[in-house]
């Protein structure tokens, strides 16, 4: 199987998801010291570690380091699952076509942070989620897979989320899997 490193900044619900569907996670980095996902990841005794910005002199030397630890795990297939920092040029090329990403929204439409609160402040009667390769743009990255989602009238940004989250638990795992096959 390919070694996957995963990346997370929050709770760890899409991480959870990757353990039970997928294995093949050999470590679990963050940028925020006390994100739940650490927890999760050590509960599976998975490897794991914080590259919090405010230890490096910029962004690029935390993630030549990030990349560096990743590396030396044997990851062969990143996965952002609610990672919260840019990634630099220079991780990108380390990994280049081997970075999945889920976001919750049907891209190109709204694009970055607060992506749910984007599609309420629209009026949009739909949103979803997309699981995508990361580049150089804010989530510009080619498309694996989407699914749309019907937003309830008067939904607030919680609801709108808890109506997101089976979907990007399913539709990431489904991609991570479908390219770690294509890395033999």
């Amino acid at each position: 199987m390919t070694a996957i490193g995963v990346l997370a900044s929050g709770r760890g619900s899409n991480l959870a998801a990757l353990i039970e569907q997928l294995g093949g996670i050999v470590c679990v980095a963050s940028d925020r010291a006390g994100a739940p996902a650490l927890d999760i990841a050590a509960g599976h005794g998975i490897e794991n570690a914080v590259f919090s910005a405010a230890d490096y002199d910029d962004r690029v030397a935390r993630d030549v380091a990030l990349a560096d630890w990743l590396g030396a795990h044997g990851v062969r297939l990143v996965v952002t699952a609610g990672y919260m920092s840019l990634l630099s040029p220079e991780f990108i090329a380390r990994f280049r076509d081997r970075i999945v990403n889920v976001h919750p929204s049907l891209l190109p439409a709204f694009p970055g942070v607060r992506a749910i609160e984007q599609a309420i402040d629209a009026g949009v009667s739909e949103t979803g989620v997309t699981v995508h390769l990361v580049d150089e743009g804010v989530d510009t990255g080619r498309v694996l897979l989407q699914e749309a989602v019907t937003i309830p009238p008067g939904a607030t940004a919680e609801q709108l989320h808890a109506l997101l989250q089976p979907v990007e638990h399913r539709l990431l795992p489904q991609a991570v899997s479908g390219v770690a096959a294509g890395l033999g």
